[in-house]
Formats: structure tokens, sequence, C-alpha cells
């Protein structure tokens, strides 16, 4: 019996070593993968629960607290921050000396720009014909009816070649200043305000009080302007001198100011005769010179005809200009904004960078104008 006893007792341990062995099998976790070729991804998608399987302690945490919002103060809720990155546009015009003829087909690479005496990159370069907006700024005064006359004539001529789509104002001056008809594509207004120059007023002449309010006038208004000065050039009375309306014309943005000079005949027939005296013909040159500045400041022409008959050519050639130019583009390397104001020259230049030379159907050379304004006033840092 005792053997029998002995024998149960060691069935019974070795059943119960074998179920000790079967449960830790099942238990233990099965060997890390070996490394074959790197790291292993886990491509698997991610499986998202529905609310009611989710347990509490995967519920998102509470928001933050909400922070108390500061406003700018009062005007200035549109206030923001801009850097502005200066690029330079410059009206050309190039025409052929003897007939006034736009001299159209030219490419970037025939302009060449210099500002300040440095060579600037062209980046664009395009022909723009389109409506103008003018100003006709006439010296009406009680002088010579030879100068009247000339204003007149000169006035009917330009305005015979305006076309229906074009914006156009009269302002007349002597002592003071008269705006005759604002901006109007109506001709008819234009014709009447034109025809009602008869009975000149005061003897004064006062030529640079009216185009600084005339600059004035043009600067609200966007684009590109012109101004036709029909005048004798003198300035008798102004409260502005020379120094100021110069620096307020090259201080202008898009406005081309082109001058026709009044009375060239009967100043030639006074002197002649010895009826001029040499202060009075020094008055004469200095006004000259001064419409040639006020043009040539902003990329326009100056005009002194002898006879009526050369007015048609005159402003053939006005229109050519103002009608047909090049828009030249560029980012000047000089960056600062410093209220400066900066010489621009604009030249015209082949392959090579030599002066370009225009030959006509026989082969002979032919000369041509280059009309742009001579500069610009950078901007100040806070503008």
């Amino acid at each position: 019996m005792n053997a029998t006893l002995k024998t149960l007792t060691a069935a019974a341990i070795g059943a119960m070593l074998f179920a000790g062995t079967a449960s830790f099998a099942q238990t233990t976790p099965p060997p890390p993968p070996t490394d074959q070729g790197g790291p292993q991804q886990d491509n698997s998608p991610v499986i998202l629960k529905k609310k009611s399987q989710q347990n509490p302690q995967d519920e998102p945490p509470p928001p933050a607290e909400e922070q108390e919002k500061v406003k700018n103060p009062k005007g200035l809720e549109n206030y923001s921050i801009r850097v502005d990155v200066p690029v330079v546009t410059v009206d050309v015009s190039v025409q052929l000396q003897k007939t006034g003829q736009f001299v159209p087909g030219l490419k970037g690479g025939n302009f060449k720009v210099t500002e300040d005496g440095v060579e600037q990159r062209v980046t664009d370069v395009r022909m723009q014909q389109k409506p103008i907006t003018a100003v006709l700024l006439l010296e009406f005064a009680a002088n010579s009816w030879a100068f009247i006359q000339d204003m007149q004539q000169s006035s009917y001529v330009f305005f015979r070649q305006l076309r229906p789509e074009d914006y156009i104002a009269v302002i007349t001056y002597d002592l003071r200043t008269r705006i005759l008809t604002d901006f109007t594509q109506d001709k008819g207004i234009t014709e009447q305000a034109l025809r009602s120059l008869t009975i000149p007023g005061f003897s004064d002449t006062n030529e640079f009080d009216a185009l600084y309010e005339t600059l004035d006038r043009v600067s609200r208004i966007e684009g590109r302007k012109y101004i036709i000065l029909i005048s004798s050039g003198r300035d008798t009375f102004s409260k502005l001198n020379l120094d100021q309306i110069y620096k307020k014309v090259k201080q202008s943005q898009d406005v081309t100011i082109y001058t026709i000079s009044t009375g060239g005949l009967a100043r030639e027939l006074t002197d002649a005769r010895g009826g001029m005296g040499g202060m009075q013909r020094m008055n004469y040159l200095q006004a000259d010179n001064q419409m040639r500045t006020f043009s040539s400041m902003t990329g326009g022409q100056s005009y002194f005809p002898l006879f009526q008959g050369a007015l048609p050519e005159i402003f053939n050639s006005i229109n050519a200009s103002i009608r047909n130019q090049y828009v030249l583009s560029y980012r000047p390397t000089n960056t600062s904004q410093d209220g400066t104001y900066r010489k621009i020259k604009v030249e015209l230049v082949d392959r090579e960078g030599l002066p370009l030379k225009m030959i006509d159907e026989k082969g002979k050379q032919v000369k041509y104008s280059v009309m742009a304004r001579d500069g610009y006033r950078a901007r100040m840092p806070v503008e």
C-alpha cells in the first residue's frame, strides 16, 4: 500500500509540473523580431473609436482660459505694416528731329538708363497709346494783341486735334488764375471756354503762381497728366520766386509740361526796329530759358514759333509724343528712402552699348531726340 501511495503522489506532482509548464508557455511573450533591413514602420491605419467607446481617460483636456483681447487705440483699428520695394517708371518719347515723327519698334536693349551716373538694369519696356488728360494753361493779359492772337490760334489748333476720349481743362492767368472749365470730354464746353477769351483784364502775368496752382490741381488726378503752357514766359508779380517754382516742378510726379512761346514775330520786328532795349531783351531771353527748363525737367518740349503757320506741325509733334510713349521700369540700385532728388538720363544704344544710329530709306543718318524727365524725388521713410 505504501508503494501504491508513493506512485500516486509522484503522478500527481508530475501532473502539476506539466500544467505549470503549459501555463508558462501560454503567457510568455514572443521573442522580438530580428533586424532585417532597418527599423520597422507601423503602417496600420489609425482607428477612431466612437464617442461611447472612449474611456474617460481618453477625453480631451478642457480648453484653456480665454485671455482678454488687447484692442488697438482708437483711430488705429486698420493699422498695418508694409515694406515698399521701390520701382521707378519713366515715360520716354523718341522722335525724329526733322519731322517730329514717333520712332516705334525699339527694344529693351536699346534703352540705357543711368541714375546719378550709375547705370540701372531696365526690367520692363512697353509701349502705350491711350487718351490724354491735359490742361491748357493760357496767358491772357492786357498786353500786345500779337501775343493774345498767338495764344488764341495755338489753343484752337490744339483743340482741333483732340479726340472724343480726351479729358481737357482750360485755365487762364494774368494777375490771378481762373479756371474756365474743369476736366471734361465735352468738346463743346472746351470750345465755348476758348471763344470767351476776348477782353483781357490785368496786364500783369503771374506765371509762377498759375503754374504752381495748376500742378497742385493735377496732382490729385491719378495717371499721366500734361500741361500745355502757352505763354510769353514772363512773370511780373508772382508771390513765388523762380527757385520755388523749379522745386515744385521737380517734385511733381506723372506730369509732363509742353511750352509754346507767344509773340515771337512781334519781338523780332520790335527788336529789328530798335524798339527793344537791353533790359527788355534780357527779360525775354530769361523767359525763354524758364520755359525750356519747365519742359526739360518733366520730359516735355519747348517751341518758339515765329509764324502761326508752324503751329499745326508743332501740335502734331506734341500729339505724337503724348499719345505714343515707351514706359521703362527699373529698380534703383540706391534703395535709400531719403527724399533726395535723383538725376535720370535715358539714352539709346545698340547691341554693343554704343550710341544708336538711325538711317532713313535712302541710307542717310537721321537725328532723333529722346525725351524723358530729368529725375525724380525719392520717397521719405514716413511716406
